[in-house]
């Protein structure tokens, strides 16, 4: 039988009686906190149009219509700025206007926009008319063409709209009476040069 040394008993004593070893507890791991992905609201301006609206809608044609045969008007209205030329003695008349759209457009907008709604009230005073063509650029310039009847007498008339800004569209009516193609050829050569005509 072996012999134990007083020191070596005790020693053996006091690792029997010592608690077991307990392995650390190892964290949890906790999945890092993800802010929610901000919306991004668009802020809405007002539908009032600012003096800078009117200057731009006034001077948009430059000098084109500052003739004798032209007459020039212009309205401030909310969501826009109409501008109207009458040629009386060239049976014609230009329409400007400058539209706010408060909260933004896409092109989807627009296409709703210039829909059979809107036309039938732009040509709401004409006995009759009808869409002749269309065609847009890759830029966001759009012109539609029309053939209508008023008191009797036949015109053609060119319609551009054109993205001016975020919140602004820009739309340019021209009517001529049937056979002033080469003066309305000028005029929207004059405007839109990127889309004088759908030809």
């Amino acid at each position: 039988m072996k012999k134990f040394t007083p020191v070596l008993l005790v020693l053996l004593l006091l690792s029997a009686c010592a608690p077991a070893a307990t392995p650390t507890p190892m964290p949890t791991p906790v999945p890092p906190t993800v802010p929610p992905l901000a919306v991004e609201e668009m802020t809405c301006i007002s539908t009032q149009p600012t003096q800078e609206d009117v200057d731009r809608a006034l001077a948009f044609t430059g000098g084109l219509f500052n003739t004798p045969d032209w007459e020039r008007s212009y309205t401030v209205e909310d969501s826009r700025v109409a501008v109207t030329w009458f040629g009386s003695s060239i049976s014609a008349v230009a329409f400007l206007e400058a539209l706010i759209f408060p909260c933004g457009y896409e092109e989807l907008d627009l296409d709703q926009f210039f829909g059979d709604e809107n036309w039938d009230i732009i040509f709401g005073n004409y006995q009759q008319y009808q869409r002749v063509d269309e065609c847009r650029t890759d830029a966001g310039l759009r012109l539609y063409q029309f053939k209508a009847v008023d008191q009797g007498f036949d015109y053609d008339i060119y319609y551009w709209a054109q993205n001016d800004t975020a919140t602004r569209v820009v739309t340019m009516m021209i009517v001529l009476p049937v056979g002033s193609e080469d003066r309305m050829e000028e005029y929207g050569y004059s405007l839109f040069p990127t889309l004088q005509s759908c030809k």
